[in-house]
């Protein structure tokens, strides 16, 4: 049974308390490698009496974490690539549950700069994310060589060879210390190679689409990496670049029968395949919200097509689509209300102000209990550390 199923049950049985509960310059924000609202209604609850507690095989590793920590574990924070201590002062100083390493810079990718990272650490361990996708989105091919596009791997290889070369790049990356990778893209186009997703996707058609993308995903979670699909619930056929502004999709009724394709049998996908919601305005969805901050648009994913695991948003800090209307601290804490389990953002900075709003708003009741406790237990059992 996959994971997704398993928490459904979980949910369905005993209850959510019981049960715990990108891009033409690559995702967040970071240049390639070779080129370069309102709040979301239904999501906030008023204070309640007690806090619900957490259960499951996570209860006693959240119950262990201090309010602080457990929002903290929750983010997914930029660290500078050339500079290795400095992401070691994050983990070591504000707990944050994962980091993402984007640029040109390998310097966080050698000798033993990451498993620094996970001793600062301490026991609950910390996930390293990349965006290493081939063609124009590679963070690794400086020190091992580059990969083709998604669209040159589809014209010039089969699903079989395309898996067993996400393999041997997984392998790769988890040698280095990565544990999840940004990729594969599942968007739909035919368009420029050069365009906003091009030659990042696949193909136009979606069972091509799906098929590539499966394949890639299953060779990177074979060698020890997960994968990450994206971005949801559609970039492909959108009016411009999220790194820009918000852009809009077809209606909601055109993607279902193209670009949602590649979401319907998630079966498809190894069970640890995790999912990157885009900064997308969908016409029936989302009203004018990016999907990332939009609750209908985390509802179609559980509901429509039964995810239950692990879902991050696009980076919230670098693209205008977010930054434009929001701070980075109300972008992510409407991101965590709405249903992500990770907000990500690729600039770093001071991660405090960040952790004082989200502490803030579960002491409030603003972010009710129940929704940080599925969201922690999601990703500290993608990240192995409930046993």
């Amino acid at each position: 049974m996959k994971r997704w199923m398993l928490a459904a049950t979980c949910v369905a049985l005993l209850g959510t308390a019981a049960c715990g509960g990108d891009d033409q310059s690559g995702d967040g924000g970071t240049p390639d490698t070779a080129s370069p609202p309102q709040s979301p209604t239904g999501t906030q609850g008023s204070p309640e009496p007690t806090s619900p507690a957490p259960g499951g095989e996570c209860a006693s590793v959240i119950e262990s974490l201090s309010p602080r920590e457990r929002v903290a574990q929750l983010l997914v924070v930029g660290v500078e690539p050339s500079d290795p201590a400095a992401a070691v002062r994050l983990v070591s100083d504000h707990r944050v549950g994962g980091i993402f390493i984007g640029g040109n810079a390998t310097d966080l990718l050698t000798g033993d700069a990451l498993e620094q990272v996970q001793q600062a650490a301490g026991e609950v361990p910390v996930s390293v994310a990349v965006d290493d996708e081939g063609g124009r989105v590679q963070r690794i091919d400086e020190l091992v060589g580059s990969i083709p596009s998604a669209r040159a791997m589809a014209a010039t290889m089969t699903p079989e060879e395309v898996r067993q070369l996400a393999v041997e790049r997984g392998e790769q990356l988890s040698a280095r210390g990565v544990t999840v990778d940004y990729a594969p893209v599942v968007d739909l186009t035919d368009g420029p190679a050069n365009g906003v997703i091009g030659d990042r996707s696949f193909s136009a058609d979606p069972q091509t689409a799906t098929e590539y993308a499966a394949a890639f995903a299953e060779g990177l979670s074979e060698s020890g990496v997960r994968p990450v699909i994206k971005h949801f619930p559609g970039h492909g056929r959108a009016s411009g670049d999220s790194h820009q502004g918000l852009v809009q999709t077809p209606p909601l009724d055109d993607l279902r029968e193209s670009d949602l394709v590649p979401y319907e049998d998630l079966g498809v996908y190894p069970d640890d395949t995790e999912v990157m919601v885009g900064h997308l305005d969908v016409p029936g969805l989302t009203e004018g919200e990016p999907a990332s901050l939009s609750p209908a648009a985390y509802q179609l994913l559980r509901e429509d097509y039964g995810y239950d695991g692990v879902v991050l948003t696009d980076d919230l800090g670098a693209m205008r689509a977010i930054s434009d209307t929001y701070t980075l601290d109300e972008a992510v804490l409407l991101a965590v209300q709405a249903g992500a389990d990770q907000p990500l953002w690729s600039a770093g900075g001071d991660v405090a102000p960040v952790i004082d709003r989200l502490e803030a708003a579960v002491a409030e009741g603003e972010l009710p209990q129940d929704r940080l406790n599925e969201a922690l237990t999601r990703v500290l059992t993608a990240k192995g550390a409930c046993g």
